[in-house]
């Protein structure tokens, strides 16, 4: 009887403890792989966010009246009217 029992037990171990090894080696590469897309997207994150800030400044600089002004009378050559220039339109 126990001569049967090891000739059935024994492949059935044998195949029960390689396919837990296969397992590990798979779990282990998923693992690996989905580590190195979690840090593409953690770069990818705090490259946006470099980017959004960069954005955010130059809106900032963008807003300013007296940047706009400069721009506009220097590169634009726009200037205020005087009083005199200006006229009212009502309907």
């Amino acid at each position: 009887m126990s001569r049967r029992w090891m000739l059935v037990a024994l492949p059935v171990l044998w195949l029960t403890v390689l396919a837990s090894a296969i397992a590990v080696v798979r779990a282990r590469h998923e693992a690996r792989t989905l580590f190195v897309q979690l840090e593409q997207l953690s770069a990818e994150r705090d490259r946006l966010n470099i980017e959004w800030s960069q954005l955010q400044l130059e809106q900032s600089a963008w807003s300013n009246p007296g940047f706009v002004e400069r721009v506009a009378s220097l590169k634009r050559q726009m200037k205020l009217p005087t009083p005199d220039e200006v006229r009212i339109v009502t309907q």
